[in-house]
């Protein structure tokens, strides 16, 4: 075998005493090491293989595939490569000496298995693969192995180990967990994620009976930006959706797209429905505002179901189902509302589907038909026109309102059906009418969107001989989705026809002033919601109302306030200078043969009646509650209901003054006094007032748990609240 002597000047000794390999390469690994293929005493040679070594592990390391580090007993860097040095950004000198920990990041800001990089030293444990993170420079992942090396006698002499850059593969890994957790589209978390964070919340909370709400958000009309401007524009406009949920919500752990426009916020620790109804307004309110998608303007809309645990559900899956239902009932009941879960959802969901199918038949079975709510000139209280309301004469069910069936008739396809037989039939009546009263008609999105829409309209024109200026369609502000070309044409050929156009539920949440300066419409037509509450204390809706009254006076339109109740109301619709009224403090609707009785008299005057002021709205009803007071329970039937309090029968000759707990069902009770008393009946005010449900109705901001009811029945025989001396045998015989 070749040899070569230790004088040999191919390996002569450098300058820190170890040898150096050929080439005057005076950097490579044994040659800081020095003494694993050192030369043995008494000048015996070298074998060829373990220079062929030396070069090998030196190609190794200027490859950059790998890099080499020892330490001395006391953990300090003896040997380390020139890679690592550059990739650290700081000279090798500087670096030999320093403890080998130092390299990486401290064990308290990095990944879990890098905190045990300090243990295994002490511990002169070996280890393999140690994934630890570069201390500085760019962000940089080695996979670190090392080995603890002893003399003959046992003593420990230090690590002699290996790395190689994992980066790349680190990356790849944190994509792909990211990938498995959060939506690719929208950097949420996807539906996987927060299933799996909505059952460890119940899980940690259930032993307290700790509350967790959820809500489930569905976007309205979105497939209409996707078939209009196509699947980018629809992809850009949920990222800027995601954004705004981010910036009500807050947490970005707890908000998910679970897919396509479906999303789901968990709120732990919150029940108070008061403010999640609050923030389920604002989701609307927020995401009903106009985007600006790839140059185009978008308008969609938002329907929230909220589900609370544990009233509403204990495990993920039915707390997850009945914020579904309660989404589905927001939705039904006309879209951009917050609805509450409640037992009588399931009920209600099947009379949906059962309603469905009897829609389908309605219009061929002669159970549709059309009254008319008077459209009033606010300072003279004559009519100049009605608009048509369609109602459903269900043969079992009776009276079906419009806000129930329109929507089940946009999502069975029905409306197109539907909205051209209200047109046909409206037209007719009118025609017959004495004089030149207005029509009104609503027109929905849908329809508005179908091309066939002109000429359905001069046909129903032509076919009963109205003059197109009496016919006027009120159209939402929603038909502006995408400020599309077709949108345009559309008006064009409407006002080609001569028909009047309205701007319908003004100031909603959609509104531009952009649009109005090129929509030819006749007529702004200001929500109710901006009228209902503009007559109480430290309202601003007045002043909006005024701003929207110069607004349409400036571009010659007329203006009509929607839902006026009260004379305070309209005293200040009449200050603001609002031109027309349409509410019940006129008239509700009325059948087409009163319609004509009115109009063959002549001039149609109104005066107005209704209550003085403004009241909170009172929901009249025959509901059997309970009534709590000590240890007794009292059934009483609930005749109306209101935000601050209630009006029931079933008690005799209660005292003014006493207090009762009220217990609406469902974990719903509410403290209420005694206000007014006479025989059997009481007029109660709430302690707390209720917070809408977003169903039109009431309930209270919290809920008892059933297992805290149990407990305190168990206890005490009942609820119980301080009694009165003056208590008697209140039960109604």
């Amino acid at each position: 075998m070749m040899t070569m002597q230790q004088g040999d000047p191919a390996l002569r000794p450098d300058d820190d005493g170890g040898p150096s390999v050929p080439g005057g390469a005076e950097r490579g690994f044994f040659g800081k090491i020095g003494d694993r293929f050192a030369p043995p005493r008494g000048g015996q040679s070298l074998p060829l293989a373990a220079h062929d070594a030396l070069l090998l592990l030196r190609n190794h390391e200027d490859s950059g595939q790998g890099w080499f580090w020892s330490t001395d007993a006391d953990g300090r860097i003896a040997y380390l490569s020139e890679a690592v040095a550059d990739q650290l950004g700081r000279p090798l000198g500087t670096l030999i000496g320093q403890a080998f920990t130092t390299l990486f990041l401290p064990a308290d800001s990095a990944a879990e298995r890098q905190r045990s990089l300090p243990f295994l030293l002490t511990r002169q444990s070996k280890f393999d693969g140690l994934a630890l993170r570069a201390a500085q420079g760019e962000e940089c992942w080695w996979a670190v192995s090392g080995r603890p090396q002893f003399e003959a006698g046992g003593r420990f002499t230090g690590y002699r180990g290996s790395g190689i850059d994992v980066t790349v593969q680190r990356r790849s890994a944190e994509d792909a967990s990211r990938l498995a957790l959060y939506d690719s589209l929208t950097g949420l978390a996807n539906r996987f994620n927060i299933s799996r964070r909505l059952d460890t919340t119940l899980t940690t909370f259930a032993p307290q009976q700790r509350s967790c709400a959820i809500m489930l958000i569905d976007l309205d009309r979105f497939k209409q930006v996707n078939d209009t401007l196509g699947h980018p524009a629809g992809d850009a406009l949920l990222r800027q959706v995601a954004e705004r949920l981010l910036k009500i919500v807050g947490d970005k752990e707890m908000v998910s797209r679970l897919g396509g426009d479906e999303f789901q916020v968990i709120l732990a620790d919150q029940d108070d429905r008061g403010k999640l109804g609050d923030m389920a307004s604002d989701i609307i309110a927020s995401l009903s505002q106009p985007y600006s998608v790839e140059g185009s303007r978008c308008i969609i809309g938002a329907s929230v179901g909220v589900a609370i645990a544990p009233f509403d559900g204990m495990t993920s899956e039915d707390l997850v189902r009945n914020a579904d239902l309660a989404l589905y009932a927001a939705k039904g009941n006309g879209r951009g509302r917050f609805r509450f879960y409640s037992s009588d959802l399931h009920q209600s969901a099947e009379d949906r589907r059962a309603l469905e199918e009897d829609l389908r038949d309605a219009l061929v079975r002669g159970e549709m038909e059309l009254t008319y709510q008077p459209v009033v000139r606010a300072r003279s209280n004559t009519v100049s026109g009605v608009e048509a309301l369609v109602r459903w004469n269900h043969p079992e069910r009776g009276t079906i309102s419009p806000a129930l069936f329109i929507p089940i008739a946009e999502e069975a396809n029905l409306i197109w059906t539907l909205g051209e037989w209200v047109l046909r039939k409206a037209c007719e009546d009118a025609a017959r009418w004495p004089g030149d009263l207005r029509l009104a008609v609503n027109v929905s999105p849908i329809q508005f969107a179908n091309p066939d829409l002109p000429r359905v309209i001069a046909h129903a024109l032509a076919a009963t001989g109205l003059a197109p200026e009496r016919l006027e369609l009120e159209i939402t502000e929603s038909v502006f989705l995408g400020d599309s070309a077709e949108t345009a044409a559309m008006f064009t050929a409407l006002k080609g026809i001569g028909v009047r156009l309205a701007l319908d539920d003004f100031g909603t949440g959609y509104s531009s002033l952009g649009y109005l300066q090129s929509a030819p419409f006749d007529k702004i037509k200001i929500d109710q919601s901006f009228v209902r509450g503009a007559t109480q204390k430290g309202s601003r809706n007045a002043a909006i109302i005024a701003a929207i009254v110069a607004l349409a006076e400036a571009l010659e339109m007329e203006t009509t306030a929607e839902g006026i109740e009260s004379l305070d109301q309209l005293d200040l619709i009449r200050k603001l200078n609002v031109s027309h009224v349409q509410g019940y403090v006129y008239s509700k609707s009325v059948a087409n043969d009163e319609l004509i009785g009115h109009a063959e008299a002549g001039s149609w005057t109104i005066a107005p009646a209704g209550p003085a002021k403004q009241r909170n709205d009172r929901f009249q009803m025959f509901r059997k509650i309970g009534a709590v007071h000590g240890n007794h329970r009292y059934t009483v039937v609930m005749r109306n209901l209101s935000a601050t309090g209630a009006f029931i029968e079933g008690m005799v000759d209660v005292p003014v003054g006493t207090r009762f707990v009220i217990d609406f069902g469902e974990g719903q009770l509410a403290t209420a006094i005694v206000r007014r008393s006479k025989k059997h009946q009481q007029g109660v005010e709430f302690e707390q007032s209720l917070v809408a449900d977003g169903n039109g109705g009431l309930c209270t901001r919290h809920r008892v748990s059933p297992y805290l009811i149990a407990a305190a029945s168990q206890q005490t025989g009942g609820l119980s609240l301080p009694t009165f001396t003056t208590t008697s045998d209140w039960a109604e015989n």
